[in-house]
């Protein structure tokens, strides 16, 4: 009996493994995934709003939010209310279909470790 489960665990932890090396470490870092999770909630958030939502500096937010800009997750339009610049930022489909594959494998990760 001891032999079938060392047997049974072995593909379980070989799994994990992959699954989690397979991560989007774009999407994974906590920040990152926050603004892409707040975005999928919400048809747009100003950075103000970002940032005040997150609890995150002026330069936390703006790195992040370019890195997910450059990899064409989020869109950022920037004008300007008055003489106060203003920049709005929105959830971009191919960044909507990156958190759901992310979500996905997440949740695989749990029902493989629940289950091993």
């Amino acid at each position: 009996m001891r032999e079938e489960k060392s047997r049974r665990s072995a593909p379980d932890a070989v799994s994990i493994e992959t699954a989690a090396v397979n991560l989007d470490r774009l999407i994974h870092e906590r920040t990152r995934l926050a603004i892409i999770s707040a975005l999928a909630v919400n048809d747009s958030l100003t950075f103000n709003e970002l940032k005040e939502l997150l609890r995150v500096s002026d330069g936390n937010l703006s790195v992040h939010a370019r890195k997910l800009e450059e990899a064409g997750y989020i869109s950022c339009v920037k004008s300007f209310a008055g003489r106060l610049p203003k920049t709005q930022y929105s959830l971009a489909s191919s960044g909507r279909k990156a958190l759901e594959k992310y979500l996905n494998h997440m949740e695989a990760l749990i029902r493989v470790t629940r289950e091993g």
